[in-house]
């Protein structure tokens, strides 16, 4: 079975931003009250706009495997090896194989993060769903195998994950436009000799 591919609209330009914004997930994952479940650690995005799923293989380049869901239920997935040699904002097609299910020749943005290169893509809302069940995730180049990663116990860490991001949908959010926090804005700010006056 196939799973549907996302829509290529402006997918060059989200990734290559994804991929500035990234610079350090692994640090972000330790840092931001991070939750331990076996393998796998849960934690709050340094921005408070979603969460992180971690995973760190004890293999060659100790590869780095980042699922990321945000407010919006836009999800990224990250992996990362000090061993790789992709350049930053490289543009790339890889397949990935799920337990059930694939993608083939799907788009993906090479990035460089805490002394290790690799890429970050971005599937349709239903992947995290997909992750959960599976047991691996299998990457290539083509012919060229990239990396064939074991996902125990991926169900409770996007459990967790999703719950996570729903604790973060009850938080204030800032900057929200929204009526709070405009009472010392003036209606014309760059009104020349009239006093302050808020909105209403």
């Amino acid at each position: 079975m196939t799973m549907p591919r996302p829509q290529p609209l402006a997918r060059v330009l989200r990734l290559s931003i994804l991929a500035g914004l990234l610079a350090c997930p692994p640090a972000i994952a330790r840092e931001a009250g991070a939750r331990d479940l076996g393998d796998w650690t849960v934690a709050r995005s340094g921005d408070g706009q979603g969460c992180f799923l971690t995973r760190l293989y004890d293999r060659p380049g100790e590869t780095t495997l980042l699922l990321g869901l945000d407010r919006d239920g836009t999800n990224h997935l990250t992996v990362l090896n000090a061993n790789w040699s992709i350049e930053p904002r490289q543009k790339l097609k890889l397949d990935f194989r799920l337990s059930k299910g694939g993608y083939a020749r799907h788009f993906a943005v090479g990035m460089a993060s805490d002394g290790k290169r690799g890429f970050v893509t971005s599937f349709e809302t239903q992947f995290p769903a997909y992750f959960a069940s599976s047991h691996m995730l299998a990457i290539a180049r083509g012919d060229v195998p990239v990396e064939r990663l074991p996902l125990d116990g991926s169900g409770a860490g996007v459990a967790a994950l999703r719950q996570c991001v729903a604790k973060l949908g009850d938080a204030p959010r800032a900057a929200s436009g929204e009526k709070g926090g405009l009472q010392d804005i003036p209606r014309d700010p760059f009104a020349t000799g009239s006093p302050r006056k808020s909105r209403r």
